[in-house]
């Protein structure tokens, strides 16, 4: 390990992270508190995944946790007042108050990159909520779930009211979110939240497997489907998904990549995909509002 990179490993307290052939498996390392998340590590996730996102070294992202659990959510050891932001020293008022959990999202969301929760343990509050933007969600058979915000006194966090009933129906989030009860993955995979059920022993090689899956596929090609079928859920009629794909299939059909799938494809071979998304996404990209941009705060280094 170069000096560069250990000084990039301690700047994540609660991190650890590999990057192996175009795969970045992320480990929430706190397993002294089952993982639970405080506003330090929750930045972390936050920053490690925008660097994701600019680094065309990474071509998916594997999110794990150390140790018996994947994310017991926050870090309630400050006491009551762990939820005031005012008596904790994070903002004098509303207007100056900036929830993590919805950054931390957004960064997932906005990514350019797959993401695959390989769920090894109890997944509860933010460590459930952080996994609905991702693409996959493969769990431990009897891993223990909750939507607990309101057993809390608080409401859910990172966006999860917008991501949860686009996942599994507006009925089967309201059980959940309203009860606050917690479920098991087993009734998480029948709701479809989660896609697949994986002994412990074999969870991190079937992730690296699903994540093999995306390595075939161009990095351009997935970024932008990948922002298509998150955007186009909520367009008010068919031709607004038309309106973007069509100038995108124009332009992506006359670059190298769609030559190279063809061809490949002819040849009976896997494809070499050169296009980076880092330079050649379509110029109709993005095609929202552009404020929602990932702006993290500070440099962001590549994977060494």
């Amino acid at each position: 390990m170069n000096e560069g990179t250990q000084a990039i490993d301690r700047v994540y307290a609660g991190l650890d992270w590999k990057l192996d052939d175009g795969i970045l498996t992320v480990t929430i390392d706190r397993p002294e508190c089952l993982n639970a998340i405080d506003t330090r590590t929750m930045n972390e996730l936050t920053h490690v995944f925008a660097r994701a996102h600019r680094d065309d070294a990474v071509r998916v992202v594997i999110v794990t946790g150390r140790g018996r659990a994947f994310c017991a959510g926050g870090d309630l050891r400050p006491g009551e007042a762990t939820f005031d932001a005012v008596d904790q020293g994070r903002a004098d008022s509303a207007a100056d108050h900036v929830e993590t959990g919805g950054p931390l999202a957004m960064s997932v969301f906005t990514n350019h990159k797959p993401f695959i929760a390989a769920i090894n343990g109890p997944a509860v509050g933010i460590g459930l909520t952080l996994t609905l933007p991702m693409d996959l969600r493969i769990a431990v058979p009897g891993a223990k779930l909750a939507m607990s915000f309101v057993r809390r006194g608080i409401v859910p966090d990172a966006c999860a009211t917008w991501f949860l009933p686009r996942l599994v129906g507006a009925g089967t989030a309201l059980d959940w979110a309203v009860s606050g009860r917690t479920f098991r993955s087993e009734e998480a995979h029948r709701a479809g939240l989660v896609d697949e059920l994986c002994p412990a022993e074999e969870l991190l090689e079937r992730a690296n497997e699903r994540a093999r899956e995306y390595l075939a596929a161009a990095p351009v090609a997935i970024a932008a489907t990948r922002a298509l079928v998150w955007r186009m859920a909520g367009a008010p009629h068919p031709l607004d998904a038309y309106a973007v794909e069509a100038p995108m299939i124009f332009e992506l059909g006359a670059r190298s990549d769609a030559r190279e799938g063809v061809r490949a494809f002819l040849d009976k071979r896997p494809p070499r995909f050169t296009q980076r998304v880092s330079a050649d996404m379509p110029s109709n990209y993005p095609w929202w509002d552009r404020a929602e941009a990932l702006r993290p705060e500070g440099s962001l280094p590549p994977f060494a």
